[in-house]
């Protein structure tokens, strides 16, 4: 009886002449990245669950609330709005889309921050890393498409629900305010939400390169640490800031490390006017928006070059760790 050799990509299949496509380089990545949205569904339900929970609180705000209560949402009510001067009466509009921007976006940092904690942790821990390393998958590839989720994912994911949510709050106050009167409308297209949306657009990639070093440390110690990775992420930190503070009376640990959880505002935006005055953050013109101080810090490039570095020490790492 004639038996058939086993293939390989790229060699002909029996005698059919049937030459099997390779693999491309890309999909390796592109299979774990969806591996990695399978198996933490995390990633996008909570900033899902975010979003839902403040359109519906705007929602019964603008509806059924009593005036007075409405007033939380919308500082002044539409006639009063009509007489405030034009910057006042844009900062009370855009104050409810930037808070839902706000809090999404916080719900999106700390789905980043546990994820990172445990991508690489939760596979020593339940033993699965032994039949991921048993797959044709690089640890490189293993490693950057874990990275990629709160670097490159996440951030789209959430812009996109932004976006969404926001169009959707200006409908339903679109829709309330033509009940009430037209000359109310007529006021509301005075604020520019796509001017807003590229603010927000912008904000998040500046937010993303500027915690970059921060996502990458904790994939590092999360595939380091045999267990307690947030302790062993944080306290090193804090025990060298202590140190410091008691040896040498100075902080600058301290201050570097709140300049990186806080200070990307500062390097990405210009928040005083030309004429020295403070800018409302609820609304950022686009004149504001500084992209080449940004790209030009040098904070920005030392992060990145740490971040970087996380990412090959956690690859090296990966190629030797075993089940906890």
């Amino acid at each position: 009886m004639n038996t058939q050799s086993n293939t390989v990509p790229g060699s002909v299949v029996g005698s059919q002449g049937i030459e099997v496509a390779p693999m491309s380089a890309t999909r390796p990545l592109y299979w774990s990245v969806r591996r990695e949205l399978w198996e933490n569904h995390s990633i996008y339900t909570a900033p899902l669950i975010a979003a839902a929970v403040y359109l519906i609180a705007y929602a019964i705000s603008l509806i059924w609330l009593p005036t007075n209560m409405r007033e939380v949402w919308m500082p002044h009510t539409m006639r009063e709005m009509a007489r405030l001067k034009p910057t006042d009466s844009l900062i009370g509009l855009a104050m409810p889309y930037a808070h839902a921007a706000m809090l999404i976006g916080f719900a999106a940092f700390l789905v980043g921050i546990f994820y990172s904690l445990d991508a690489l942790h939760g596979e020593r821990r339940d033993r699965s890393i032994l039949f991921w390393k048993s797959l044709p998958v690089s640890d490189r590839t293993t490693v950057l498409s874990k990275a990629s989720i709160p670097l490159v994912v996440l951030p789209l994911f959430v812009f996109a629900v932004i976006v969404i949510v926001q169009q959707m709050m200006r409908l339903l106050s679109i829709a309330v305010l033509v009940l009430n009167g037209g000359a109310a409308a007529a006021l509301w297209t005075r604020l520019p939400l796509s001017e807003m949306e590229l603010v927000t657009l912008y904000g998040t990639i500046a937010l993303t390169l500027w915690h970059a070093p921060l996502y990458c440390w904790l994939l590092l110690v999360s595939g380091w640490a045999r267990r307690a990775a947030f302790l062993w992420a944080v306290l090193p930190w804090v025990a060298i800031a202590v140190l410091e503070n008691v040896a040498f009376h100075t902080s600058y640990l301290g201050s570097l490390l709140r300049d990186r959880m806080f200070g990307f505002g500062a390097a990405a935006f210009d928040l005083k006017d030309k004429n020295g005055v403070p800018v409302d953050t609820h609304f950022i013109p686009l004149a504001q928006l500084a992209p080449g101080r940004f790209l030009s810090s040098p904070s920005l490039w030392l992060g990145l070059l740490f971040a970087a570095a996380c990412l090959a020490a956690a690859v090296r790492l990966r190629r030797y760790q075993e089940p906890i």
